[in-house]
């Protein structure tokens, strides 16, 4: 068979839907200046879907710094990768602040956090070791697990008890392989907003030799009491062996880094191929990504903004009796009772009636008969933005309640 003429007839988990989602729930343009409020099909919708946690992405200061060193220095500076001919003062500069800010010895750069966190996991270990994980796990680190000729061994999400069976699982292989065990979760996890258990991990470090590798995408700039993570907001940074943070979060820019002992960040400078084979980050991101994590540093009010629109956000929803999970972020979701079709309906209510804009979840991701609206609250957001969604969820609910949104294609897209 000619490989074009299979994928032309294969229905993958979401190109099934590509004739009835393009433009709307999948590739949705949204167009404009980054800010809460943005056009969607030509008319303005309060946005609550992009991670621009502290509102960095249009304030005047980053767009300076961005504008002046892209002017300074184009956009193809450095040429090729670090290794080879990619090497700046400035990516080392960059690199030493992340380190200081993470209580870490040392830290490496990353073009992307995707491709970063792929990379780490297939650097760390080799075919003897052992790697443990949360079932939870986003998919860069279960794209790096794909790389793993070794075995692996997952955790229900959260759940310590289990971890520790798995843990005596993975003693027991490397006795006999001589290998090590690499223990993986998140520290905010992005889609339910939940805290991976740092400090009960950390825990089981008396009775297990492992070392743990944390993915805080979402947990960089917003947790802990100066955004150092999920790690400082739960007082065990310095337990945490390797910590992986990324710019197109909090800090609403391109790349990404992990900081641990420098002789790890030294091998991982050497080993890791998404790096040795790909070019270096540009001037710009880098410069602009500095100026990011000064502000991060030196303007607490950007984080306390945003704690108080997620603390009325979330508060607001709670009270009116909406079930939010168990989030202890930023991330925001929001669970009803209901079936794909209905809440297909549900958010095509809020875009075109409510000129809401938020992310759907629907089965698999979540069990057969929940529907899960995710919110990612901004320092830029106001109050009024708050209300006026809580008050549109509200009447949503009762719609939902009401039968309002069964069926299909119950409300016509204009």
């Amino acid at each position: 068979m000619d490989i074009f003429d299979k994928l032309r007839t294969k229905k993958t988990p979401l190109g099934q839907y590509q004739q009835v989602a393009d433009g709307y729930y999948t590739f949705p343009r949204l167009e404009g200046e980054i800010k809460p409020w943005m056009k969607f099909r030509g008319k303005e919708v309060l946005t609550w879907s992009l991670n621009n946690y502290l509102g960095l992405a249009n304030h005047p200061d980053v767009r300076k710094v961005d504008a002046e060193a892209s002017a300074e220095w184009g956009l193809a500076y450095p040429m090729g990768a670090r290794i080879m001919s990619g090497q700046t003062l400035q990516h080392i500069e960059l690199e030493k602040q992340l380190a200081q800010f993470e209580s870490k010895e040392a830290a490496y750069l990353l073009n992307y956090g995707y491709q970063g966190m792929v990379s780490i996991i297939d650097s760390l270990v080799d075919r003897n070791d052992v790697i443990v994980y949360d079932s939870d796990s986003h998919a860069c680190i279960l794209d790096g697990l794909r790389l793993h000729f070794g075995k692996r061994f997952v955790y229900p999400h959260n759940d310590i008890v289990n971890l520790e069976k798995e843990l005596e699982r993975a003693e027991k292989l490397v006795e006999k392989t001589g290998g090590g065990i690499l223990v993986i979760t998140e520290g905010v996890f992005g889609m339910a907003g939940d805290l991976g258990k740092l400090d009960k991990i950390i825990g089981l470090k008396k009775r297990f030799r492992f070392r743990l590798l944390v993915d805080d995408a979402h947990g960089f700039g917003t947790m802990g009491n100066t955004g150092a993570g999920t790690g400082e907001h739960l007082g065990v940074q310095d337990d945490v062996d390797l910590y992986f943070g990324t710019f197109a979060k909090s800090m609403a820019g391109i790349g990404a880094f992990v900081a641990s002992n420098q002789d790890i960040i030294d091998y991982l400078r050497y080993t890791m191929r998404s790096q040795i084979f790909a070019k270096s980050l540009p001037m710009p991101m880098v410069i602009g990504a500095m100026k990011r994590l000064e502000l991060v540093k030196t303007v607490p009010e950007l984080r306390e903004n945003l704690w108080n629109i997620v603390s009325v956000l979330q508060h607001g929803l709670k009270i009116r009796g909406f079930n939010l999970g168990n989030t202890e972020s930023p991330v925001t979701p929001v669970f009803f009772s209901g079936n794909t079709a209905q809440g297909t309906n549900v958010l095509m209510d809020l875009r075109e009636n409510y000129n809401i804009f938020c992310s759907i979840v629907v089965y698999p991701v979540v069990p057969k008969g929940v529907i899960m609206l995710r919110l990612i609250p901004t320092a830029s957001h106001t109050i009024a933005d708050v209300d006026y969604t809580i008050n549109a969820f509200e009447e949503v609910k009762k719609k939902l309640a009401a039968g309002k949104y069964d069926g299909e294609n119950v409300i016509k897209v204009i």
